[in-house]
């Protein structure tokens, strides 16, 4: 028996002297890179036969039901492997992928079988075994993947690796070992068509719009992957049979189901984007949501942009959501520096400024100035005392077609109100290992470092 550590020896070497022309190789392994069919390709295109099995499920529909739907595009981890994990970035950013996929789907289709393990709760143990003649075989065991990070051409993480070979005769019982799961249709599915598949799509030539598709999908796919099915809204309240949900453009309504995800799990969200997308109207969605819930919805807004909302609230002719009939109540961002008079038909003495549910704030960068020095409060400071922290628990949606602001406090200003400016009531719904405070003064230092950087 001999050991392989993949430092002083490593296994990608020792396969190269394993292979030859000819030989039927077996492998049990948890996933399968074409970045290591590329570093052992001289060897890999003299053999007979692979027979490969995915040791956990793969391309298995079960896979594909509890992923939550994402976009057209599969996140599972085992199939995204086959053109690259995570130990062979350096790999993948050379570009070449595509060539590999070609080479490697040829290769597949004419020496390749897959199978797939159909159970979660039954693991099958890695290995290689590499059969030349009756009397010369060899087989590998104690190892999880057949990537490059496996065959110790790339580097990997975690514990060290020790790697078994054995040589004829004791080699022989992982191949009857390997022969009779290979056997088990009961246990096992072949998967070779939807591997092969998915190296040609590595590879074929995308359309712009695909490739437009991909690129947001890699910039929001964190987003998407925190849409938790707890924190969605509830269908069975109707808002969905709604006039202005029907109005909606799909991505409207994807706007809809992701600011009421952040509202539910962190009780503040910012729609921010471009004049004429229609941000009203999603907004509009949103307040849906919440009036069929029942919630008091306050809706603070510039005075010049007092027709804008208050079209949808009246029975008039020019109200296309009438049917809806929308209840919230609007107000104006200076209202919050008066303490009497009327505004908008109301007297400000009677307000309850702490009653509202939900607060939507139109042209929410116009509060991002939290000056704690100022003798007096200011709007800011009363938008978050008056209406988020006194009464009841209040949601923020705050709507900004200019997201850019010059410091990230201003950002951060905007942020707090969600969290009622106490850190803590964010910091532990958050996936970071600082608070929201330090994290953005980190941002503002690296900012500012690099501003000085490119002034020189």
């Amino acid at each position: 028996m001999k050991l392989i550590d993949n430092v002083n020896n490593r296994l990608g070497d020792d396969l190269k002297t394993s292979i030859r022309k000819g030989s039927k190789m077996s492998i049990a392994a948890s996933s399968f890179s074409i970045y290591a069919f590329e570093a052992l390709k001289k060897e890999l295109e003299k053999i007979e036969e692979l027979r490969f099995i995915f040791s956990s499920p793969t391309f298995s529909e079960e896979n594909f039901k509890k992923q939550s739907p994402l976009f057209y595009i599969p996140n599972i981890y085992k199939e995204t492997e086959l053109c690259g994990g995570e130990f062979e970035l350096r790999l993948i950013n050379q570009l070449n992928q595509r060539a590999i996929a070609r080479e490697c789907s040829k290769w597949v289709k004419d020496k390749v079988v897959f199978k797939s393990n159909k159970h979660h709760n039954l693991p099958i143990n890695g290995m290689i075994h590499v059969k030349n003649t009756d009397q010369e075989e060899y087989a590998y065991s104690n190892l999880s993947s057949f990537t490059t990070s496996d065959l110790g051409i790339t580097h990997k993480k975690g514990f060290p690796t020790l790697i078994q070979k054995s040589e004829f005769p004791d080699s022989t019982a992982y191949l009857e070992w390997f022969n009779q799961i290979w056997e088990n249709d009961e246990d096992l599915k072949d998967v070779t068509q939807k591997v092969q598949s998915y190296f040609e799509s590595a590879y074929k030539e995308n359309s712009p719009e695909f490739i437009y598709f991909i690129t947001l999908y890699n910039i929001f796919n964190d987003f998407l992957q925190d849409i938790s099915l707890d924190n969605l809204p509830n269908d069975q309240i109707g808002f969905k049979d709604s006039l202005t949900w029907n109005k909606l453009y799909n991505f409207q309504q994807d706007a809809v189901i992701g600011a009421i995800n952040k509202l539910e799990k962190y009780k503040g969200c910012i729609l921010a984007d471009s004049v004429g997308l229609g941000k009203t109207f999603s907004a509009l969605g949103v307040i849906k949501y919440y009036e069929m819930r029942n919630k008091d919805v306050l809706v603070l807004c510039p005075k010049k942009l007092e027709a804008n909302w208050n079209t949808y609230r009246h029975n008039d002719k020019n109200n296309i959501l009438a049917a809806d009939r929308f209840r919230y109540d609007v107000l104006f961002h200076t209202d919050l520096s008066r303490d009497r008079g009327m505004s908008n038909g109301r007297s400000l003495e009677n307000v309850n400024w702490g009653n509202y549910g939900l607060v939507v704030i139109d042209e929410s960068h116009n509060f991002r100035n939290n000056n704690p020095y100022s003798d007096r409060e200011n709007r800011y400071q009363k938008l978050l005392r008056r209406v988020v922290q006194e009464g009841i628990e209040t949601k923020v949606l705050m709507l900004s077609a200019t997201p850019v602001n010059n410091r990230f406090n201003d950002l951060k200003n905007q942020l707090a109100l969600a969290y009622e400016g106490d850190p803590e009531l964010i910091n532990d719904k958050l996936d970071t290992k600082t608070g929201i405070d330090q994290v953005f003064r980190k941002a503002q230092l690296c900012l500012h470092s690099f501003k000085l950087h490119t002034a020189k």
